[in-house]
């Protein structure tokens, strides 16, 4: 028997959050979906689960050791390390098409990085990336 037993019932089931994005993921096989479209209801999901999403949390905050570890994370590591945390990456038919997503929110998480400094900072150079292109003039965020 396996020395690693998680309780499921204590794992946070990020399914029951990305019911809408799993089923915007299904009609993508079928027509074409707005990408933008999946990369909202994404962040809807991290909103619901943790309160951040990953645009709030720069890459720069990450290490080049945590920036390595994700870059070779594979699926059957995901889910260790996802359950290792109190997640569960499972839905109803086998690992969630955002995995990766998930454990990069589980690793900002870990490491201390959902602060609302860190979101500052982070919708800060959004914005001046946005503003220092041409034809924009001002940048709204709306939660």
């Amino acid at each position: 028997m396996s020395s690693i037993a998680y309780d499921q019932f204590a794992l946070t089931r990020i399914a029951d959050f990305a019911r809408s994005l799993t089923r915007l993921h299904l009609n993508a096989r079928r027509y074409p979906v707005d990408d933008d479209q999946i990369d909202r209801e994404f962040n809807t999901v991290c909103l619901s689960v943790w309160g951040y999403t990953t645009d709030d949390v720069s890459d720069d905050l990450f290490s080049l050791d945590d920036h390595a570890w994700l870059d070779q994370l594979d699926e059957a590591h995901a889910r260790m390390f996802a359950a290792e945390r109190g997640y569960d990456l499972d839905g109803e038919d086998g690992l969630l098409t955002d995995w990766w997503g998930y454990c990069w929110m589980i690793l900002a998480e870990k490491r201390g990085l959902l602060t609302p400094e860190n979101r500052a900072a982070a919708r800060a150079e959004i914005e001046q990336k946005y503003l220092s292109t041409g034809n924009v003039v001002g940048v709204i965020i709306g939660r």
